[in-house]
């Protein structure tokens, strides 16, 4: 994806601007001056318009965040000033001058690149050699050059990482500096990142707020898309405002607030705080004894971990990416495999039992990557709304779907829990991320859990979608159920929490009661120290 090239550190690109020279701010102080202008960019695709008339300004040492619900067309957007669509109608300017680009490769030559949330890099390589091969260099004088560049750049944005360790061995939040000083190395003066907070731990996005800040003050413009309100009025300048492939407003933050910015995205007042008054949890529904799971890698396991999730109580988890939560999560429902330990449901143990033999002892489970491990994504909506339960008398008889009885489950499902699809027949890829967590809500809700187990349960999800869902884990809870969400969201987790779980490198370090739960003490703990005030581990 980055442009060939023969010279160590980034040379200037050929320009696509017709006439235009190269006018970047380069130091700190120069008055703020528009890098990039979008004008009336309308894009369609068959049957939507993901934008339509969009306007905003991008100013030159600024952090201009994209705000909007799924579906409001942010990546789409951010997809055409990088290069990968091409709008239909109107222009996009980068320092007075139109762009016509055909490729990211035409975005990063005029000055323009793009962080991803899914990470371009080659694990067993260093990052000194992923930022080579990218440029096609070869021979150890070459790499010395980009690894004292690559120093240079570390020093001036305040990065603290391993250059030479292989990314693999990289933290997930390590992993993300590396595609930023990718990006960076090629010296763009507009750098779009892509919900970069949400694998990060509270002291992370500290350090990466603290990099934005130098890089505003550089002269680097900033794009950033979030759906975490306070960092959007922690870090932003102005705030561009997206509904329905539409400009609502710009606004400059410090006139902003949450509950306004809310209301614009969604068209209506939105409840922020959703957690409600907790009754009181009933006895321990599951318990994990001494649950030990090991990884082919070697990182990401459990090593001898103890807890309890309640009936009528929401158990939190949190930690940093990579701490041992997905294997706790695979271990719970079945698809990972204990290799000491007991898991005990209502006094049984399910230790050896499969995951389908859990699924009928009352399990629920929502795992976080919706797309690869809840949906198929060419089944129909209500093929999906019965994945699993295909079998059930409901809605097969000897061994024959009974189509109408899907397609009448599938209506009241839609119905009853907002699924946005142009019918039940439709394919689950089309619809957005909010709407397929939904289609796995509706079909592991439906069967009235005891036990329900999800994971990262707004990942990717706009306002609107995350307090729908929210709203479903605390019913849950209020029915009684008992429910564990591991969340990368601290906001999230001190919202739903009645308990709260904080992992390091596999092992529990505490579980915290509500009175208990600050942000200094989970964010320490998530970083393996037990006691702030000494900082032992």
């Amino acid at each position: 994806m980055l442009p060939s090239s023969d010279d160590l550190v980034a040379s200037p690109r050929p320009d696509l601007r017709a006439g235009a020279s190269d006018t970047r701010p380069t130091a700190a102080g120069i008055a703020p001056v528009t890098c990039l202008s979008v004008r009336e960019v309308t894009k369609r695709f068959p049957g939507v318009t993901a934008n339509e008339g969009v306007t905003f300004d991008v100013l030159a040492g600024s952090v201009h965040c994209l705000l909007g619900e799924n579906g409001a067309g942010k990546s789409t957007l951010a997809s055409m000033i990088y290069g990968v669509q091409r709008p239909d109608e109107g222009v996009i300017e980068h320092h007075g001058q139109v762009l016509h680009l055909r490729s990211p490769r035409d975005a990063i030559a005029a000055g323009i690149g793009m962080v991803h949330q899914h990470f371009e890099l080659v694990g067993p390589m260093s990052t000194v050699e992923n930022v080579a091969i990218g440029l096609r260099l070869r021979g150890r004088l070459r790499l010395e050059a980009v690894r004292s560049r690559l120093r240079d750049l570390c020093d001036d944005f305040g990065i603290t990482l391993d250059l030479d360790a292989p990314v693999s061995s990289l933290t997930v939040g390590e992993q993300q500096w590396v595609e930023i000083l990718k990006i960076l190395y090629l010296g763009v003066d507009l750098l779009i990142l892509d919900e970069p907070t949400a694998v990060l731990a509270p002291s992370g996005v500290e350090a990466l707020f603290g990099a934005l800040r130098r890089m505003r003050e550089s002269g680097l413009a900033v794009i950033l898309i979030s759906h975490k309100m306070d960092e959007v009025l922690g870090i932003s300048d102005r705030i561009t405002v997206l509904r329905q492939g539409r400009v609502v407003d710009t606004v400059e933050t410090r006139g902003a607030s949450a509950a306004s910015l809310t209301e614009m995205m969604v068209g209506r007042a939105v409840e922020l705080s959703t957690v409600g008054d907790a009754p009181l949890p009933g006895a321990a529904f599951v318990r994990v004894e001494q649950v030990r799971v090991e990884t082919p890698s070697g990182r990401g396991g459990v090593r001898g971990i103890d807890l309890e999730i309640r009936s009528g109580e929401i158990l939190g988890v949190a930690g940093v990416s990579g701490n041992g939560q997905k294997a706790l999560f695979d271990v719970l429902i079945g698809v990972a495999t204990a290799a000491s330990g007991r898991i005990i449901f209502d006094g049984v143990d399910v230790t050896a039992k499969t995951a389908a033999e859990r699924t009928e002892l009352g399990l629920g489970k929502v795992p976080s990557d919706r797309i690869n491990e809840a949906l198929v994504m060419d089944f129909k909506v209500s093929e999906n709304l019965i994945l699993g339960r295909h079998r059930d008398p409901s809605f097969a008889r000897w061994g024959v779907l009974n189509r109408r009885a899907i397609e009448a489950f599938a209506r009241q499902s839609i119905d009853s829990f907002s699924i946005s699809t142009p019918s039940s027949s439709t394919a689950t890829r089309v619809l957005s991320g909010g709407n397929m967590q939904k289609v796995v809500l509706a079909r592991e809700l439906s069967a009235n859990p005891r036990v329900l187990l999800v994971d990262q349960p707004t990942r990717g999800l706009d306002i609107g979608a995350s307090e729908y869902v929210r709203q479903q884990l605390i019913a849950e809870r209020d029915r009684g159920t008992a429910v564990m969400v591991i969340s990368e969201d601290l906001d999230e987790l001190l919202a739903l929490s009645t308990r709260l779980v904080v992992m390091h490198d596999g092992e529990v370090m505490a579980t915290l009661d509500r009175a208990d739960m600050n942000l200094e003490r989970i964010g320490a703990l998530m970083t393996g120290v037990r006691d702030v005030s000494r900082g032992e581990s």
